[in-house]
């Protein structure tokens, strides 16, 4: 008899590893070529930026300001969207929170002077690769650095709007508001700069585009397969019938559609049931329906005729 199967099982402790790759990496591109720039990003992040700038002259400098901001600002706004994205993403994203913050904190007397002497732009380009790099793999391991991603879960929840498209929104309002502080549009440009490359390798890492991706899937346990699906990455599932020419005997296929960023969730599932699963992951360029994207096409509508 199978045991009971819960999707968190399948989360090992490669995944928290790599969630830290990703903090390390992100909070390297933050504090060792952002920061010494005075170039405010997006997010909590930017937000704690602009409070450090605003006090460096009044608070010492073994103070972690930046760090103990981040931490601040996301634990309000993790309780807000405790309702609405549930209690294993802020479990998640507060672990990503906690271990950034120490992160940040750790590598922010390290970097005083910006690593790229008198290049503030090639500072800002390499940053933000970085910093893309680092939030792209915290989402391919269903992890969260907090801040901006938090909005991100919360609008891609209810919509079919991109991760990285929602940064884009909300960070652009923060980077902005740095101006109120340096009166500055060189900075303002540079964080503009940083943003829209962030984003690009963002969604460049977590595939995060309207594309879908079509799985066709041939196991024995397809029944239990099936349900798991439907219950627990709750997407749909059809039902084949199909002949193995080889053998001659009747098999059942599963036909799966789902998110890029949801494929990685398929495959576990699958592996975890029957690890001897013949599955096949196609590229689809669209899907439409319920669950996936509307079809945004104009129907002429048959004209009445006339009744004289």
């Amino acid at each position: 008899m199978n045991a009971k199967f819960n999707l968190s099982n399948l989360t090992t402790w490669r995944d928290y590893l790599f969630i830290v790759v990703g903090l390390i990496i992100y909070a390297l591109g933050f504090t060792a070529f952002l920061l010494p720039e005075k170039v405010v990003i997006g997010g909590i992040a930017g937000i704690s930026s602009i409070i450090y700038f605003a006090t460096s002259d009044y608070i010492s400098p073994d103070v972690p300001v930046v760090s103990i901001c981040n931490f601040t600002l996301n634990a309000i706004l993790l309780t807000f969207a405790y309702k609405i994205v549930g209690r294993q993403f802020v479990v998640r994203t507060l672990f990503g929170v906690v271990v950034l913050s120490l992160v940040i904190g750790l590598f922010q007397p390290l970097f005083t002077e910006p690593i790229v002497k008198e290049a503030a732009f090639m500072n800002v380009i390499i940053g933000a690769i970085l910093c893309g790099i680092g939030i792209g793999i915290i989402f391919i391991h269903n992890g969260s650095s907090g801040g901006s991603d938090i909005v991100a879960a919360m609008v891609a929840k209810y919509t079919n709007i991109t991760v990285g498209r929602t940064l884009l929104y909300v960070d652009m309002v923060i980077i902005s508001s740095s101006f109120i502080l340096f009166h500055s549009l060189e900075k303002i440009l540079y964080g503009f700069v940083m943003l829209f490359i962030f984003t690009y390798v963002t969604d460049l890492m977590i595939n995060s585009n309207r594309q879908a991706v079509q799985f066709t899937i041939l196991s024995k346990k397809w029944e239990h397969i099936a349900d798991v699906i439907n219950t627990q990455a709750h997407r749909g599932c059809t039902v084949l019938d199909g002949i193995g020419w080889y053998t001659k005997e009747e098999v059942k296929v599963l036909l799966v559609f789902c998110r890029k960023i949801e494929s990685v969730t398929i495959f576990r599932i699958v592996k975890s049931i029957d690890p001897n699963a013949f599955i096949t992951q196609g590229n689809v360029n669209g899907v439409y329906g319920k669950g996936f994207d509307r079809m945004k096409v104009k129907v002429k509508q048959e004209e009445t005729p006339s009744q004289s």
